[in-house]
C-alpha cells in the first residue's frame, strides 16, 4: 500500500491525531490529512480554514503528508488521491463498534479501499477533540493535549489565560 487517507474533522487536531498521522507516515509513502468541509453529525468550533491551518502547521515536519479538503463521502476522496487505505485511529471499545460500522459501509462502497487501524498510544489514548473544547471552555489547561498554536486559539475564543 501506497497512499493513505486520514479523515476527520480535526476541530481541533490534537497530540492524539499527529500521533495517528506520524505513525502512518512511517508506514506509507504518502499520507493525505482530508479534514471534513462539513461534518454532518458535528458542529464544528473553528471554520475550515482555521482548521486546515492547525492541520498544514502541525504536520509541516513530517515527511510525506499533504492536507486535503474532504467534502462528500471519504470514498470518493480516497479515490481521488488513489489512495490503497483509509488510516483510523482507535482509542477505545466505543471507537470500534463505531468505526467497524463505517469500514463496512466504505467496504460496500469501495471494495478496493482497506480500512487500517492504529491503537493510540498509551500517551494519548484519552485525548479527543470534544474533551479538549470542553476543558477549554472553562478555562483548563490544555496544552499537553494539542500543539500550542491550537491552545493559543482557545485562549482566544474562550477568553482564558493558558492554565
Amino acid at each position: 500500500m501506497r497512499t493513505a487517507l486520514c479523515p476527520g474533522t480535526y476541530d481541533p487536531v490534537t497530540y492524539g491525531h499527529l500521533d495517528i498521522i506520524s505513525r502512518a507516515a512511517k508506514k506509507f509513502a504518502k499520507v493525505v490529512v482530508a479534514v471534513i468541509k462539513n461534518p454532518p453529525r458535528k458542529q464544528v468550533l473553528f471554520s475550515l480554514e482555521e482548521r486546515l491551518y492547525f492541520v498544514r502547521e502541525c504536520t509541516k515536519d513530517i515527511p510525506r503528508v499533504e492536507v486535503a479538503i474532504l467534502e462528500g463521502l471519504v470514498v470518493d476522496c480516497a479515490r481521488e488521491h488513489r489512495a490503497d487505505a483509509l488510516v483510523k485511529g482507535l482509542r477505545a471499545v466505543m471507537d470500534f463498534e463505531y468505526e467497524f460500522q463505517m469500514a463496512q459501509l466504505n467496504k460496500l462502497l469501495a471494495p478496493e479501499l482497506e480500512t487500517v487501524y492504529f491503537m493510540a498510544s498509551p500517551g494519548v489514548g484519552y485525548v479527543s477533540s470534544s474533551g479538549v473544547k470542553e476543558i477549554a471552555m472553562f478555562g483548563g489547561k490544555i496544552e499537553e493535549l494539542v500543539p500550542g498554536i491550537v491552545a493559543k486559539r482557545f485562549t482566544e475564543v474562550y477568553g482564558h489565560p493558558e492554565a
